[in-house]
């Protein structure tokens, strides 16, 4: 039946009011460019510590973002209620690029990773000499991750009232890495955070580690004016409690530098690593992988850096250290 005849006015049509008192959607989304810049400093159910300038905010993600994550370390643009007052919420409209991500997954298995901290230009992989004992396939994972997210790896030391460090550091002399030992004395003395502290200056680090190596007891140390909660090692089980649940940036003394600490690992699996990246780590071998077949594992009859080290391009230890790294994914890392 035709509610209006041929010759109908705009004014003889009725409009049905809009319900929801809302204005129309549209695909057409605000840019936000007088938008403040930020760094997440912390992010906990929702809910994400925001660094804008010298105000710290509390902010959440806007709805534009949809799934999009959003972890420490990153850099976003906020708008909304800057003020850093007690009771006002700002949001995050928008995450910049990353220059880093670091990832893992709960182990090889899992197929989803997980970003644990972005934007990091070094990997400080903490590890106790003794109490409890050292887990070289963990260190391994570790330092596979922080190759294949172009991070510069260093190797933290604690407890060398306990153990000496010269075993351990037997097996990554071939890969020439960086490292600092330290003691629970020293610590105390503030001497161990001073040498740490050299090689954090004018950087992002992100802390990992298993937990009772005295991670967070040497943040601490670090920034003093922070202090995070400390547990200890179980004397049955040779492990430690977590106590830390969540990643938090802290500022080094003087503006130097950021550290990130995380939650003490108990796994670190590299489902999402392809180990054709790991070599990029190794300039000195990498060379020698052109006349590799393709697919090459790197560790088969036909690779061809064997010849490569044969002929003197190499040291064999570094390429011993290589496949060792490539071959952590096929082992458990209590092994």
């Amino acid at each position: 039946m035709r509610r209006y005849g041929k010759h109908t006015d705009e004014d003889d049509v009725r409009v049905r009011p809009n319900r929801k008192g809302n204005r129309p959607r549209t695909s057409i989304r605000p840019k936000h460019e007088d938008a403040a810049e930020g760094f997440v400093l912390t992010v906990d159910r929702g809910r994400l510590t925001v660094l804008v300038e010298d105000r710290v905010i509390m902010a959440m993600k806007a709805r534009e973002l949809g799934r999009k994550g959003v972890v420490v370390g990153d850099q976003v643009a906020v708008v909304g209620d800057l003020s850093g007052k007690k009771d006002t919420l700002a949001r995050i409209v928008r995450v910049e690029e990353r220059r880093s991500v670091l990832r893992r997954t709960a182990d090889d298995t899992d197929p989803f990773e997980r970003v644990v901290v972005a934007n990091a230009d070094q990997l400080a992989i903490v590890t106790a000499l003794a109490d409890p004992e050292p887990r070289p396939r963990l260190i391994d994972r570790c330092l596979v991750a922080a190759y294949d997210a172009g991070l510069e790896p260093l190797l933290v030391l604690t407890k060398s009232d306990l153990a000496p460090a010269a075993k351990l550091m037997e097996s990554y002399g071939a890969l020439g890495l960086p490292y600092v030992v330290t003691n629970r004395e020293e610590l105390a003395a503030g001497e161990a955070a001073e040498r740490v502290r050299e090689r954090l200056n004018g950087r992002v680090t992100a802390f990992v580690g298993h937990s009772g190596v005295g991670k967070t007891t040497l943040v601490n140390a670090l920034v003093p004016d922070r202090q995070r909660a400390t547990g200890h090692v179980n004397a049955v089980t040779g492990r430690g409690r977590h106590t830390t649940t969540s990643a938090l940036a802290l500022p080094l003394p003087g503006g130097s530098g950021w550290v990130i600490d995380t939650p003490g690992v108990r796994s670190f699996g590299l489902n999402h690593i392809d180990p054709s990246r790991v070599i990029h780590a190794f300039p000195d071998l990498e060379p020698g992988t052109e006349g590799c077949p393709r697919a090459c594992s790197h560790d088969e009859p036909d690779c061809a850096l064997d010849q490569w080290v044969a002929d003197g391009h190499a040291d064999p230890q570094r390429l011993f250290s290589l496949r060792r790294l490539l071959a952590t994914r096929e082992r458990r890392e209590g092994d």
